[in-house]
């Protein structure tokens, strides 16, 4: 690891840890019971949001009223994505007439934008008309983002209410999310990415001649998206010349703030923020990836904030440090080691400089390796999928930390709202566990930790593991999911336990050599991608209902301090073990088994 990569990654933590702490306390005072400074100036487009809506703000709502208004309210939503995508050629702001989107790629990606997952089984610049990208996809980045913030704060209420049979107000929870925290950030942050070169307009493609005509060689699939094969089982091709290059154009910069804000991470065009058109500068890749962490790791500190103890904010946010952190250096170092088959090997005098720089293949030469490997950590970290790299290039080791960061349940910061409730089942998980070694009832922030909250966060902590798990066996066991691998052998399966692994875990990144645009792939993700989502908020939404309904308990000797280093490590603990035993075997037959064959 060169001094360069530890300065990059060590200065942006650094902005990020300044950040996160007035971020934090800005948004415990957004959701603060009784009126104060922040939410008295937007009170009046408050008021009158509810009124247009016949919303009634001081009705607060049980859990299970708060959980069918947030499932019915983001269903809606996925039908409205649906249809948008299906009658898009017959709606205005298309310049390039871009025809309905299949129905199985169109509930997809519906169902991927709802969720906050942003998988992508398309490229947007030659599939998705204008509106459809800001009616449709930038519209559900607000949203899914406002519910999952909405979510955690009821979640919070649920361990500082008392003997109380309501969670808050699913609409006002949404509405202040949106208005005071998503809106005014993505506005700002457009503005800063367009003053580095990011497009926001509405002007149709530009056609431009190329002074030196190429032929592009390029693979031929079928009807269903699937590649055809000659006789010997080689991939079918055609050459096809090219004289002019289209340069897609559109209102990019206002989806792209939100899509890292949000931890959306569903990209305007194809190459996502390796594009230069979405991410022209170093600079703005370092914009990128500070917003990608900044309203997951200020959260941390609305918590303890919201709880009356702010070490409790800080005990999370150090427990997500404390795996994120190696976790990213190893991600670094990996990729500045270089692919190790090429050690050793009689290659000429330009190829071997390139090795000795690391492994570029796949990187943007504008970034390096060290912004590309940190972004890849952070993108995985948080529940984005955003990347400035392609990760199917990534060296074996490179490609385990995002995969396992994945894995993990996204809770190392993971999703805006979704990562700290997430982590707060393993919290109760880890206390129970405490509990149970000292023989007494666990308690967490003074309230009891008993059979229904113990039931609700296993439920949360192990729906993904079983997603990922089953789905992946069901992937490598039916032909048509076989058929859409790109590299036979270890990588390949690497490539299907990276895609299923991200939509269980509503990442959205991608292996890119998975043809994933398929009739098969496009339901299995859907259905990974919504049971990963919903049942775990309504369950963490069960427990805030259940949490609300009990008095505090005072803390006594035998309560076990949930402040201290020792729990961060206990946290830390339990949040790995999950993980590894459960995806260790899975591991060995992808990505750990490249490793060894590459030469180790």
């Amino acid at each position: 690891m060169t001094t360069n990569d530890f300065f990059q990654v060590a200065l942006y933590l650094v902005v990020l840890l300044l950040l996160v702490k007035p971020m934090g306390q800005y948004m415990a005072l957004v959701f603060a019971e009784t009126p104060n400074r922040v939410t008295r100036w937007g009170a009046p487009v408050e008021r009158l949001l509810y009124r247009l809506s016949g919303i009634r703000a001081e009705d607060d709502m049980s859990w299970r009223r708060y959980a069918m208004t947030m499932l019915l309210f983001n269903v809606a939503g996925l039908l409205a994505v649906y249809v948008l995508q299906r009658v898009q050629q017959w709606l205005p702001l298309n310049p390039q007439h871009l025809g309905a989107i299949t129905p199985d790629s169109a509930m997809n990606t519906a169902i991927s934008f709802v969720t906050n997952t942003n998988w992508q089984g398309y490229a947007g610049e030659s599939s998705m008309s204008y509106l459809t990208q800001m009616l449709g996809m930038a519209v559900q980045n607000f949203l899914s983002a406002a519910t999952g913030i909405a979510v955690l704060i009821a979640v919070i209420r649920g361990f500082v209410r008392r003997s109380s049979l309501s969670i808050g107000n699913f609409w006002v929870d949404m509405t202040r999310s949106t208005i005071y925290i998503l809106l005014p950030l993505s506005f700002v942050m457009a503005l800063l990415l367009v003053s580095q070169g990011v497009v926001q307009n509405f002007k149709a493609y530009v056609d431009v001649p190329l002074t030196q005509p190429i032929v592009a060689t390029e693979v031929v699939k079928d009807t269903q998206g699937y590649t055809l094969k000659d006789a010997a089982g080689h991939d079918v091709t055609r050459d096809t010349p090219v004289r002019v290059q289209t340069l897609p154009m559109g209102p990019a910069a206002s989806q792209i703030a939100i899509k890292h804000l949000g931890t959306n991470g569903g990209g305007f065009f194809n190459a996502n923020s390796a594009h230069p058109y979405e991410n022209p500068t170093p600079l703005s890749n370092f914009i990128e990836m500070l917003a990608i962490l900044l309203i997951p790791g200020g959260l941390c500190i609305t918590f303890g904030c919201m709880v009356g103890d702010r070490r409790q904010g800080w005990a999370i946010l150090c427990t997500m440090l404390l795996i994120f952190v190696p976790l990213t250096f190893a991600a670094v170092m990996a990729e500045q080691a270089g692919n190790p088959v090429l050690h050793g090997l009689s290659i000429d005098q330009q190829a071997s400089a390139l090795q000795a720089g690391g492994n570029m293949e796949g990187k943007e030469t504008r970034f390096g390796i060290a912004a590309s490997g940190l972004f890849a950590a952070v993108t995985t970290a948080a529940s984005c999928g955003a990347v400035n790299a392609m990760h199917d290039s990534l060296t074996p080791l490179g490609g385990l930390v995002p995969m396992w960061l994945m894995q993990l349940g996204e809770v190392i910061f993971g999703g805006v709202g979704s990562g700290l409730y997430g982590m707060l089942a393993f919290a109760v998980v880890a206390v129970f566990i405490a509990g149970l070694m000292v023989g007494r009832t666990p308690e967490y922030l003074g309230k009891k930790i008993e059979a229904h909250e113990m039931k609700m966060a296993s439920l949360a902590v192990l729906l993904p593991c079983a997603l990922v798990v089953i789905c992946t066996a069901i992937a490598v066991l039916v032909p048509a999911g076989v058929a859409g691998i790109g590299n036979p052998g270890v990588h390949g399966f690497s490539e299907v336990l990276y895609a299923v692994s991200s939509a269980s875990n509503n990442n959205g990144s991608a292996f890119g050599g998975l043809s994933a645009n398929t009739p098969f792939w496009n339901t299995l993700l859907g259905v990974c991608m919504f049971f990963a989502r919903f049942p775990l908020a309504i369950a963490m939404l069960a427990m805030a209902g259940s949490l609300a309904a009990k008095r505090h308990v005072p803390p006594s000797a035998g309560t076990l301090p949930t402040h201290t280093p020792l729990f961060v490590i206990l946290l830390a603990c339990v949040v790995i073990v999950v993980g590894a035993l459960t995806f260790l075997p899975a591991l060995a037959l992808g990505p750990i088994a490249e490793y060894l064959m590459s030469g180790h």
